[in-house]
């Protein structure tokens, strides 16, 4: 991409929106973090024992094992669908902290630009006076 195209993009974000937006991105982000991280330990806690059945509930023995296993390979998806949720909630928590601290780098980078802006147009504004002066004394 082009420096130009570049500068155009990055002209046309709304920096004021993104960096207000930053925080309660990074916010929303820790407790997303911190739901399902309470939902994990809640539903470890209240899952059934391995190997207790139903009581009071005549099964043959075929069926029994069968509604077992299914219950085996149901709880292990489940497990692998939490570890899956776990990673995503964690990539989404760094990403959020990622783009509060870029944020907060550009909107330095922004200040410091608009300083030297300031003082490229003052040194301008002595500078340009003293050659035209020369020019014409010439």
């Amino acid at each position: 991409m082009a420096a130009g195209t570049i500068i155009t993009v990055l002209s046309n974000v709304p920096w004021g929106q993104v960096i207000d937006a930053a925080p309660k991105v990074a916010e929303g982000a820790t407790k997303l973090w911190g739901a399902v991280t309470r939902r994990k330990k809640n539903d470890a806690e209240a899952a059934p024992q391995a190997g207790t059945g139903p009581t009071g509930v005549d099964v043959p023995d075929d069926s029994h094992q069968r509604l077992r296993a299914d219950v085996q390979v149901l709880q292990a998806s489940v497990g692998e669908l939490r570890e899956e949720l776990l990673a995503a909630t964690g990539l989404i928590k760094q990403l959020a902290d990622q783009n509060t601290v870029l944020v907060q780098r550009v909107e330095l980078h922004r200040r410091k630009l608009a300083r030297w802006s300031y003082f490229a147009a003052a040194v301008s504004a002595v500078l340009l006076p003293a050659v035209v002066y020369l020019l014409i004394t010439r």
